[in-house]
């Protein structure tokens, strides 16, 4: 007789993913497993479809390790043909969907697929003939007439550790995006022992997914919750309202949104009339993560709210657990466990706590590698002199203070040196914020003759807000000499992409419109 998985099968060194998966049906066919914008699917009917697509994937072609490509908004089919992909023992890679076409193309050539799922919209975007040569399966039409006759079965040899499990492209705005390859140890380190420590509490798993399934930062909500056995909804596009129907209807339990959807849940009329009392974890991932923010969601919404500082291509994971350290709320948390991090001077040599440095980590869950791209992947490594291991730059200026905690001072890319001198955004951003006109601010390097760069801001501004001139000879009044700001512009909007993360490069592009300083 079948049992269902406990704790201790989730604490195992290995497992495989969709083994789990079908226990679970096994063990709870009538459970509600998947939600979407459209309905639900219980466990047997998850399992089953799985099982279906996997097949008809293996009898169309697909060869172990080979790529699956998927391209559309969140949905249940979009999540079925990620799993089936893993379960024909093949590699789920969905791309992104704010790519232009060009990228598109690439990376789906990149991948080595054989099949691109794609859902109608995205078709009808980019036309009919779009990635030539590849099985084409249009998720919202054509996915249930695809699969495999009910009740069959792929042939598949359990996966082994190493092999690749999915490939996430990485969300660049120019050049195709690279594609991080994570391995079935990978995943499975990382999220059997999150759904494990969910057991382990006896905690009711109902999950919501509110960021693309593209992204990285959504296998916390969907990956995890599945291995724990419990429920994930997942959405096509986030509305703060719609979310806080569902989150109050589902009883949500666990959540992982990024900073830009907190704020967004926060300022939406009648939030306080919604009963999300069921919330008991809410994670925040993917971008900056203010202090003030982190209190405001500490105030207004329960349960308890654990920021992951890592990155798509691992290296390291920190966690900070705002309500219990809520002095530290200007930092991102401690190395969780199997985690390590250093801080480098320029000379890639260690500093002491207090000073700022390159970040680099290691961990049990660091990407194979970039797809294709063996000397980009090379050059984002750092060689420990003295052991020989393998860490990881993660491309943050940090320190770690006399407690552990690591502070972020600005991505190393985004460091302006002017005149000689290293500037921080991150310090600029935040003496623009401390002024009560300014709702969002960013600041950016831009070239200069006399500097060589000198910065730049933006600023959304509230309303009856001071003229920027205004706010900007405030600021600059008590910013040093070196750091002073050039220009500072009024947007309406900060340019986002879809998980939240600032697109700097756009607003570059916006610096050099409106002209820049001498």
């Amino acid at each position: 007789m079948t049992t269902a998985p406990s704790a201790d099968d989730l604490s195992q060194p290995f497992g495989s993913y969709c083994d789990i998966l079908a226990r679970w049906a096994e063990t709870q066919p009538d459970r509600t497993a998947l939600a979407d914008d459209g309905g639900t699917l219980s466990w047997g009917e998850l399992v089953d479809r799985i099982d279906r697509i996997a097949a008809r994937m293996r009898e169309s072609g697909l060869e172990r390790g080979q790529a699956v490509t998927i391209l559309g908004n969140s949905s249940i089919p979009y999540a079925l043909v990620f799993l089936a992909a893993v379960r024909a023992g093949g590699v789920a890679a969905p791309l992104t969907t704010s790519a232009s076409a060009q990228q598109l193309e690439a990376m789906a050539q990149d991948s080595g697929a054989r099949h691109i799922f794609i859902d109608r919209a995205k078709l009808a975007e980019l036309g009919d003939n779009c990635f030539a040569g590849l099985a084409r399966i249009v998720l919202d039409e054509e996915l249930e007439g695809w699969m495999a006759a009910s009740g069959t079965r792929p042939d598949v040899a359990p996966p082994e550790p190493g092999e690749p499990f999915n490939i996430i492209y990485s969300s660049g705005t120019t050049g195709t995006p690279k594609g991080i390859v994570h391995s079935h140890r990978m995943r499975w380190r990382q999220f059997a022992s999150t759904a494990s420590s969910w057991l382990e509490k006896g905690l009711e798993v109902r999950a919501f997914a509110s960021t693309p399934l593209y992204s990285n930062t959504t296998m916390v909500a969907f990956l995890a919750p599945l291995l724990a056995g419990g429920y994930a909804r997942i959405i096509g596009k986030f509305d703060a309202r719609v979310w806080l129907e569902h989150a109050q209807a589902d009883r949500t339990t666990i959540t992982m949104l990024v900073p830009v959807q907190y704020q967004r849940l926060l300022d939406q009329p009648g939030f306080d009339g919604f009963d999300l009392s069921a919330l008991q974890l809410k994670y925040c991932t993917s971008a900056p993560f203010s202090a003030e923010l982190k209190r405001a969601v500490l105030d207004r919404m329960p349960g308890a709210l654990i920021e992951i500082y890592s990155m798509t291509e691992g290296g390291v994971v920190c966690l900070l657990q705002a309500d219990k350290f809520p002095d530290k709320l200007h930092t991102v948390g401690r190395p969780g466990p199997g985690s390590e991090l250093k801080v480098l001077d320029d000379a890639d040599c260690e500093v002491p706590p207090g000073k700022s440095g390159h970040l680099v980590g290691r961990s049990q869950t660091m990407m194979s590698g970039y797809r294709n791209r063996p000397e980009e992947t090379r050059e984002t490594a750092w060689i420990d002199p003295a052991s020989g291991d393998v860490w990881q730059r993660l491309g943050d200026i940090g320190r770690i203070d006399g407690d552990g905690f690591v502070e972020l001072v600005g991505r190393a890319k985004d460091m302006i040196i002017s005149g000689g001198f290293n500037i921080y955004p991150i310090d600029l951003e935040a003496a623009l914020l401390a002024e009560p006109d300014v709702r969002e601010a960013a600041v950016i390097g831009v070239p200069s003759r006399r500097w060589g760069e000198t910065p730049v801001g933006f600023v959304t501004l509230a309303e009856d807000a001071r003229a920027p001139d205004a706010i900007l000879a405030k600021v600059n009044a008590a910013l040093g000499k070196t750091q002073r700001i050039a220009q500072l512009h009024a947007i309406v909007d900060m340019p986002r992409s879809h998980i939240g993360k600032l697109l700097k490069t756009e607003l570059r592009a916006e610096a050099e419109r409106l002209g820049l300083p001498d």
